[in-house]
C-alpha cells in the first residue's frame, strides 16, 4: 500500500529587498553579541546545510535566547522535525555558546531571506542571511511504494510471498537517491536465533511474534484449493494510520466469502469495506491500529484461506541530537536527547558496546516522554568516551571529556609565631576531597603523641602539643595528584614573666607615711623585655623624682621618697618584648594618723547628763580605727577635760556628773596604729536640763459618736529647758497599748482625739514636752465613754427669709438656712408638700447647715419649701416661700372708644400672663402714621383706661400700651387696630387722591465713619448717617465681629443718626469697625479705624509706656 506522506513544506513572502537590506544594515550597527554570524548560503534540491552563529559568554550570567526566522515573522522553532533541526552546544573553556540550524534534503519552496537574532536582558542582536535552492542536475526516479509488495518470482520455494524489504528501507525516500534494498525477511532467514531482535530492532519490526510465525510459514507449501483461484498473500504490512488491501479471486463468482479476524466475522463498517469486482472479492482495512495486527482469513464454502497482518509504527527519529559535554570529575553528567515518539525504545552505547543500566551500574536512563537522558553520577576520567543513541530510525553521537576540576585554595596556611608550651594549628581547606602529604624544612612529618595529622573532607590539619623550639621550621602541605604547595612559616617564642612570690597573696605593699618605699620585682623573658610603670594612665619614667623606676636586665624597681597619703594606689607593671606582654597590679598602701572624726551631735540631755553621738572619720589612715578619746569644757571656759582613758570603742558616749542650766561643748580624738588625730570640731553648745512637771486639771470638753474633746491646765513646774508642746494618749479599756492621738506636738491645751468607735470607753493621759524629754504623765480619773449627748434640734432661719423670697428668671438661688442639733440630724425638704427633685434643685447638708440652690431660676420653681430637722424622736420644721417672677405678658385688647377734639380716650383689657407678680402699672405709647416713630405718652398708669390729649390737629395717630409689674415692662405691646384722626373744626378739608409713591430705598450712609484717635480712658464715639426704606437694622462689627451684648459698648439709632460709644477704651480696643445697614432692598457697609492713645508721664525708655496713676492698675486687671 502507498504510505501517506505529511506535508512539512513552508512558505512565506518575502518582504521587499529595500526594507530587509535597512534592516540588516541596522542589525549591523547594533551587532554586540555574535562572534560569528551565519552567513547566505547555496544548496541543491534534496542536499544538507547548515547555518552556524556563535555567541561569547563572559560578562553574561546566564544562556542567551536565540530565536530563527524565515522572512519577517515565521518563526522556526515551531517547524523543527525531518527537515529542520535546531541544535546549541556550549565550549566551557573558550566560554562560547554555538547554535546551529540544519537544513535537512532541501525543496525549492525554502529559499528565501532567514534572520537570527540573540537576546539578553536590555542587550540584543540581530543578523540577516539568505539561502538559495537550486533543481538537481540529475534526474530523481519515481518510486513506487506497490513494488515492494511484488512477488520473489514463480515456480520459487516462496512463491507467492510479498517481500517487505523495499518498503522498510524506503519508507521516506522521496526526491533522493535510491538507497540500496535489503530483504529483511531473507537476513532472517540466513540468522542465527539470537540475532532476530537485534535485526528486528535495527529494521523496526516491533512484533516479533508475529514475525516468528511468517517465519515458520514462509517454510510451509501452501496446498492447492478449489474455491479459491487466487489465494491471499501470507502476510501484509502495513504502517500505523495506512491503509491495507486483501484481495482474493474465486474459481466460481457464486460462491458466497465471508471475512474473519481472529476467528470472530468481520461485519461492514467505515473501518472494514467490501468490494466485488468480477471474481475478485477485496476487503479494505483503513486507519491501521496496533489492534488491527492479528490473523485474518476469508471462507468460500467448505475451503479458507489466511493470512497475518503486521501493523509497524512509523521508524523512531532523533529530534534532538546529543552534545558534546566537557565536565570535572565527581559531578553528574546528564546526555540527553530527543525523539519524536514518547517512550520509544532506544539504546545507549559507549565507544560502540551497549550500556546496560542495572542497580550496581553507575549508568542511568531516565525517560521524561521523548526526552531519553543518560544520568553519570559522579564521573571520572575513565567515562571519556563517545557515547551514541540508536532508535529505530536515527542515531546520534557526542564525545564526553572527564578531566580534573582546577584545584582552589580556600584557607591557605598562614605563618604562626607560637609561645613556648603553646599548641601549633596549620589549617588549610582546598576545593577537592584529596589526600595529601606533610613536610618539615623538606622532611617528612612524622606523627607522634605530640603531633597530629588530621584529614577531614576538604580540611587538612597539623597539631602540635606543647610547642618547643625544635618544632620551629618551614612546614609545606602538598595535595596529591596536584603540583600545589601551601607554605607556612612556625616560630616559637618565650613571652616575658613577671615574679610576685615575694609579695602578699592580694600584691599589697605597705609604707607608713613618711618613709621611703623600694619596691624591686623579678622579670624574666628572652629577649629581655622592657618594663613600663604607671598609676592611673599615667606613666611613670625612669630617672630623678620623688617617685621614679629603675630597670635592671632581672628585675624592675620602684621607688618613692618620702611616701605621702596620696600616694596610696594600684601600680601598674607592663613587660612587652617580641614574644609578647606581661602585666601585673601592686596595690602600694601609704598608711597615717586618721582625719579627725565630724562634729559630735548631743541627741539627749537630762539634769546632770547628755548622750552623745558621732560617725567615723572619713579617712583611716590606711588602718582600721581603734578607738575614741573624748573631751568636754564649759562653753565660757578654753580648758579641755578628757573623759575616758580607756578606748571607747563605740560611736555614742554619756558624759555625767554636769552642772543643770550650764552650756557645754564636746569633742572627739579618732586611734588608730600610727596614733591619734587632730581633734574633731566641737558640738553644739548644750544645756543639761530637767523635764517639767504634769500637766494639771486634765478634763472631758465635749463627747461624740466618734471623738473626745479633752482640755487641761500648764505644769505648775517648767524649769529652765521651758515648755515645747504636749503628747496626748489614750487606751481603750481592758488594755496597755496606750496610743498617741497628736503625731506633732500641740502648743494649746485642747485637742480632739477622733476615729474612735462609739460606746466605746477610754483612759486619756497628756504628758508636757521639752528639751529634755516628756515629763510624767497626767490621767484623767475614770474611763470616758464615747457617745454623742442628744441635743434637740433648732431651726435659725435668717431674718430676710422670713418673708417672701423673690429672684428674677434666670437668676441663681442660693439659700443658707443655719441648725443646730446632736448628733447629727436628718434632713428632709418638700415643696408644696412634695419631696424636691434633686435634678433640678441642688441641695448640700453639713453638720451645721443645709443649702438649697437653683442655677438658674424658673417660674415652675416657686412655692413653699418646707424643711424638717429630725434628731432621734425630736423633730423641727420650718417653711420658707419662694417666688420666681417675670415680665408680664401685654394687655389683650386695646380700643379706641372715643376722640374729640385734640383728645382719644383709649380702654384695654389686664394681660393674661401677668409673670408671676402683681400687674404695677402700663406704659402708653403714641406714632403718628407718616413716620410710625413711637414716644411714651404715660408711664406707670395704674387704671386700664386713659384719655390722650394735646395730639396735633390734621394728624393720625396709632397708640400701643405695655404692661409692667417688679420685673419691669412686657417685652411686646398691643396696639390699636384703627387710627385715630385729628380733624379739624369747620369746613370738612378733602384730601386729594393722589397715586402711592413707593418710599422704599435700599439702605445707603449719607455721613461716612471718619478714622479716630481716642484717649485710653476717656469715652470715645463712633457716627454715621444712613438712609432707607424700610428701616434697615443696623449692626456694629470690630475686625469683622459682631458687638453683642458687649457692657464697654452702647449703640444707639436716632432719626437715621447711628451712634456707637465705646466706655473707656483701652489701647486693645483699637480696630477696624464697621457699620452695617440692611434691610428687603439691600445691604450697605461702612468701616474707619480706631487708634487709641495712651497718655505717658515722665520720662521713659522707647517702646516701654508709663501709665497715669491708677490707669495701670486698672488696664492690668481689665479681662480681654
Amino acid at each position: 500500500m502507498p504510505e501517506p506522506t505529511k506535508k512539512e513544506d513552508w512558505t512565506l513572502v518575502e518582504p521587499p529587498a529595500g526594507e530587509e537590506q535597512a534592516k540588516q544594515n541596522a542589525n549591523s550597527q547594533l551587532s554586540i553579541l555574535f562572534i560569528e554570524k551565519p552567513q547566505g548560503g547555496t544548496v541543491k534540491v534534496g542536499e544538507d546545510i547548515t547555518f552556524i552563529a556563535k555567541v561569547k559568554a563572559e560578562d553574561l550570567l546566564r544562556k542567551p535566547t536565540i530565536k530563527w526566522f524565515k522572512g519577517k515573522w515565521m518563526d522556526l522553532a515551531s517547524k523543527a522535525g525531518k527537515h529542520l533541526q535546531l541544535k546549541e552546544t556550549f565550549e566551557r573553556h573558550s566560554r562560547v555558546y554555538t547554535f546551529e540550524m540544519q537544513i535537512i534534503k532541501a525543496k525549492e519552496n525554502f529559499a528565501g531571506n532567514y534572520r537570527c537574532e540573540v537576546t539578553y536582558k536590555d542587550k540584543f542582536d540581530s543578523c540577516s542571511f539568505d539561502l538559495e535552492v537550486h533543481e538537481s542536475t540529475g534526474t530523481t526516479p519515481n518510486i513506487d511504494i506497490r513494488s515492494a509488495f511484488k512477488r520473489s518470482g514463480e515456480g520459487q520455494d516462496d512463491a507467492g510471498e510479498l517481500d517487505f524489504s523495499g518498503l522498510l528501507k524506503r519508507r521516506e525516500v522521496k526526491q533522493q537517491e535510491e538507497e540500496p534494498q535489503v530483504d529483511v525477511w531473507e537476513l532472517l532467514k540466513n540468522a542465527k536465533p539470537s540475532e532476530y531482535e537485534k535485526i528486528a530492532f535495527q529494521y523496526g519490526i516491533t512484533d516479533l511474534r508475529g514475525m516468528l510465525k511468517r517465519l515458520k510459514r514462509m517454510r510451509r507449501e501452501e496446498k492447492k484449493s478449489a474455491a479459491f483461484a487466487k489465494i491471499l498473500d501470507p502476510a501484509y504490512q502495513v504502517d500505523k494510520g495506512g491503509r491495507v488491501r486483501f484481495v482474493v479471486e474465486l474459481a466460481d463468482p457464486k460462491l458466497e466469502v465471508k471475512w474473519y479476524k481472529n476467528g470472530q466475522e468481520i461485519r461492514p463498517s467505515t473501518k472494514y469495506i467490501f468490494e466485488h469486482k468480477g471474481c475478485q472479492r477485496i476487503l479494505f482495512i483503513n486507519n491501521c491500529q496496533m489492534t488491527d495486527d492479528s490473523e485474518y482469513y476469508v471462507t468460500a464454502g467448505d475451503d479458507k484461506c489466511s493470512t497475518e497482518l503486521f501493523v509497524r509504527e512509523p521508524p523512531i527519529t532523533v529530534t534532538k541530537q546529543l552534545e558534546d559535554t566537557t565536565a570535572y570529575c565527581g559531578e553528574r553528567v546528564e546526555l540527553e536527547c530527543e525523539v519524536s515518539e514518547d517512550d520509544a525504545n532506544v539504546k545507549w552505547f559507549k565507544n560502540g558496546e551497549e550500556i546496560i543500566p542495572g542497580p550496581k551500574s553507575r549508568y542511568r536512563i531516565r525517560v521524561e516522554g521523548k526526552k531519553h537522558i543518560l544520568i553519570i553520577e559522579g564521573a571520572t576520567k575513565a567515562d571519556s568516551a563517545e557515547y551514541s543513541v540508536m532508535t529505530t530510525g536515527g542515531q546520534s553521537s557526542a564525545k564526553l571529556s572527564v578531566d580534573l576540576k582546577p584545584l582552589k585554595i580556600l584557607t591557605p596556611l598562614t605563618d604562626q609565631t607560637v609561645n613556648l608550651g603553646k599548641e601549633i594549628y596549620l589549617k588549610c581547606e582546598i576545593s577537592e576531597n584529596i589526600p595529601g602529604k606533610w613536610t618539615k624544612n623538606g622532611l617528612p612529618v612524622q606523627e607522634s603523641d605530640r603531633l597530629k595529622v588530621v584529614h577531614k573532607g576538604r580540611i587538612h590539619k597539623l597539631v602540635i602539643a606543647n610547642a618547643l623550639t625544635e618544632d620551629e621550621g618551614d612546614y609545606v602541605f602538598a595535595p596529591d595528584a596536584y603540583n600545589v604547595t601551601l607554605p607556612a612559616k612556625v616560630h616559637v617564642i618565650d613571652p616575658p614573666k613577671i615574679i610576685l612570690d615575694g609579695l602578699d597573696a592580694d600584691n599589697t605593699v605597705t609604707v607608713i607615711a613618711g618613709n621611703k618605699l623600694r619596691l624591686e620585682i623579678p622579670i624574666s623573658g628572652e629577649p629581655p623585655p622592657k618594663a613600663m610603670w604607671s598609676r592611673a594612665d599615667k606613666a611613670i619614667m625612669e630617672g630623678s623624682g620623688r617617685i621614679r623606676t629603675e630597670s635592671y636586665p632581672d628585675s624592675s624597681t620602684l621607688v618613692i621618697d618620702v611616701a605621702e597619703r596620696d600616694d596610696s594606689g594600684v601600680y601598674h607593671i607592663n613587660l612587652k618584648n617580641e614574644a609578647g606582654e606581661a602585666h601585673a597590679s601592686i596595690k602600694v598602701k601609704v598608711v597615717d594618723f586618721p582625719d579627725p572624726p565630724v562634729a559630735p551631735t548631743v541627741t539627749e540631755v537630762g539634769d546632770d547628763w547628755c548622750i552623745m553621738n558621732w560617725e567615723p572619720p572619713a579617712y583611716d589612715g590606711g588602718s582600721p580605727i581603734l578607738g575614741y578619746f573624748i573631751e568636754r569644757k564649759k562653753k565660757q571656759s578654753s580648758r579641755w577635760m578628757r573623759l575616758n582613758f580607756d578606748l571607747c570603742k563605740e560611736t555614742t558616749f554619756e558624759p555625767k556628773k554636769m552642772i543643770e542650766g550650764v552650756a557645754y561643748e564636746v569633742r572627739i580624738f579618732a586611734v588608730n596604729a600610727i596614733g591619734i588625730s587632730k581633734p574633731s570640731m566641737p558640738s553644739r553648745p548644750f544645756v543639761p536640763l530637767a523635764v517639767t512637771s504634769p500637766p494639771t486639771l486634765l478634763t472631758v470638753d465635749s463627747v461624740t459618736d466618734t471623738t473626745v474633746t479633752m482640755r487641761w491646765r500648764p505644769p505648775d513646774h517648767i524649769g529652765a529647758a521651758g515648755l515645747d508642746g504636749y503628747v496626748l494618749e489614750y487606751c481603750f479599756e481592758g488594755t496597755e497599748d496606750w496610743i498617741v492621738a497628736n503625731k506633732d506636738l500641740i502648743d494649746k491645751t485642747k485637742f480632739t482625739i477622733t476615729g474612735l468607735p462609739t460606746d466605746a470607753k477610754i483612759f486619756v493621759r497628756v504628758k508636757a514636752v521639752n528639751a529634755a524629754g516628756a515629763s510624767e504623765p497626767k490621767y484623767y480619773s475614770q474611763p470616758i465613754l464615747v457617745k454623742e449627748i442628744i441635743e434637740p434640734p433648732k431651726i435659725r432661719i435668717p431674718r430676710h427669709l422670713k418673708q417672701t423670697y423673690i429672684r428674677r428668671v434666670g437668676e441663681a438661688v442660693n439659700l443658707v438656712i443655719p441648725f443646730q442639733g446632736k448628733p447629727r440630724p436628718e434632713l428632709t425638704w418638700k415643696k408644696d408638700g412634695v419631696e424636691i427633685d434633686k435634678n433640678q434643685i441642688n441641695i448640700r447638708n453639713s453638720e451645721t447647715d443645709t443649702i438649697i440652690f437653683i442655677r438658674k431660676a424658673e417660674r415652675s420653681h416657686s412655692g413653699k419649701y418646707d424643711l424638717q430637722v429630725k434628731v432621734d424622736k425630736f423633730v423641727e420644721t420650718a417653711s420658707i416661700d419662694i417666688q420666681i417672677i417675670d415680665r408680664p405678658g401685654p394687655p389683650q385688647t386695646v380700643k379706641i372708644e372715643d376722640v374729640w377734639g385734640e383728645n382719644v380716650a383709649l380702654t384695654w383689657t389686664p394681660p393674661k400672663d401677668d409673670g408671676n407678680a402683681a400687674i404695677t402699672g402700663y406704659t402708653i405709647q403714641k406714632a403718628d402714621k407718616k413716620s410710625m416713630e413711637w414716644f411714651t405718652v404715660i408711664e406707670h398708669y395704674h387704671r386700664t383706661s386713659a384719655t390722650i390729649t394735646e395730639l396735633v390737629i390734621g394728624n393720625e395717630y396709632y397708640f400701643r400700651v405695655f404692661s409692667e409689674n417688679m420685673c419691669g415692662l412686657s417685652e411686646d405691646a398691643t396696639m390699636t387696630k384703627e387710627s385715630a384722626v385729628i380733624a379739624k373744626d369747620g369746613k370738612i378739608y378733602k384730601n386729594p387722591v393722589y397715586e402711592d409713591f413707593d418710599f422704599s430705598e435700599a439702605p445707603m450712609f449719607t455721613q461716612p465713619l471718619v478714622n479716630t484717635y481716642a484717649i485710653a480712658g476717656y469715652n470715645a464715639t463712633l457716627n454715621c448717617s444712613v438712609r432707607g426704606n424700610p428701616k434697615p437694622k443696623i449692626t456694629w462689627m470690630k475686625n469683622k465681629v459682631a458687638i453683642v451684648d458687649d457692657p464697654r459698648y452702647r449703640m444707639f439709632s436716632n432719626q437715621g443718626v447711628c451712634t456707637l460709644e465705646i466706655r473707656k477704651p483701652s489701647p486693645y480696643d483699637g480696630g477696624t469697625y464697621c457699620c452695617k445697614a440692611v434691610n428687603d432692598l439691600g445691604t450697605v457697609e461702612i468701616e474707619c479705624k480706631l487708634e487709641v492713645k495712651v497718655i505717658y508721664q515722665g520720662v521713659n525708655t522707647p517702646g516701654q509706656p508709663v501709665f497715669l496713676e491708677g490707669q495701670q492698675q486698672s488696664l492690668h486687671n481689665k479681662d480681654f
